[in-house]
């Protein structure tokens, strides 16, 4: 059974760092592309989701939404089966529910999330 259990999120501020986790069994976990959403409020389903980062099976390749490339850091360690979100330098509106998600056999899997919040 794939499981993925996101941790490290917080309250920070503005211009502080946080360093996400999503822990992954069930699966062949360096097989696999992985993959960090959010979600910010007032969207509701998960097809509004917002594409924060991936990184390829063996970490070689990584790349990173708009809003955010040159403040985070996608990286994986597949001998622990975990996929890391390093964010620096976060704003108020990087403020969201962070998810991670494969697609293992076409079908995709999320954690239940970590909540990011950037107040001062």
């Amino acid at each position: 059974q794939v499981q993925l259990l996101e941790s490290g999120g917080g309250l920070v501020q503005p211009g502080g760092s946080l360093r996400l986790s999503c822990a992954a069994n069930g699966f062949t976990f360096s097989w696999y592309t992985m993959r960090w959403y959010r979600q910010t409020p007032g969207k509701e389903r998960e097809s509004e989701r917002e594409l924060v980062a991936f990184i390829s099976a063996n970490g070689g390749t990584t790349e990173y939404g708009t809003s955010v490339k040159g403040r985070f850091t996608i990286s994986r360690d597949n001998a622990k089966n975990t996929v890391y979100l390093q964010m620096n330098t976060l704003k108020p509106e990087d403020t969201a529910v962070y998810y991670c998600k494969a697609v293992v056999y076409g079908r995709d899997y999320w954690g239940q999330g970590t909540q990011v919040t950037v107040s001062s």
